[in-house]
């Protein structure tokens, strides 16, 4: 098993695990962690190191994360740098969360270099456009 840690500013983390659940049902093996004002890197870090342990990591971890080079993923970046079991994917949305604990289903042996290609996939994926300029006419009766 493969441990998921949503790493945000603010509390996005725990709304987006909220909106997960509220989707695929409890999830033992995520967990969101927060920074919040006042907090810095050094924070985080703390709080990536008790979501490790209270996780079941024995396949690694990979950490979502809201923005590059903020400190959440500076924090991820500075435990991932010492552990090549551990991967960041940025730009966390629902649909990447959705798949890795969808992949977490599966079983089996996990690679996560494989799982970030996966999470990022989902996540671009997950980002579609719509305008009413790109409708055709037959189109409109199914709105």
């Amino acid at each position: 098993m493969f441990g998921i840690i949503v790493g945000t500013h603010g509390k996005f983390s725990e709304e987006i695990v909220t909106s997960c659940e509220m989707i695929c049902g409890p999830q033992p093996n995520v967990r969101a962690v927060t920074l919040v004002p006042g907090e810095g890197p050094d924070d985080v870090v703390k709080k990536y190191e008790e979501a490790i342990a209270a996780l079941d990591c024995a396949d690694g971890v990979i950490f979502l994360n809201d923005l590059f080079g903020g400190s959440p993923y500076n924090a991820a970046c500075r435990l991932a740098a010492n552990n090549e079991a551990y991967g960041i994917v940025t730009g966390v949305n629902l649909p990447m969360l959705i798949e890795m604990v969808s992949a977490q289903l599966v079983g089996g042996a996990y690679n996560i270099l494989a799982l970030m290609e996966q999470a990022a996939e989902a996540g671009k994926n997950g980002t579609q456009l719509f305008h009413a300029s790109t409708m055709g006419d037959d189109e409109d009766d199914d709105l």
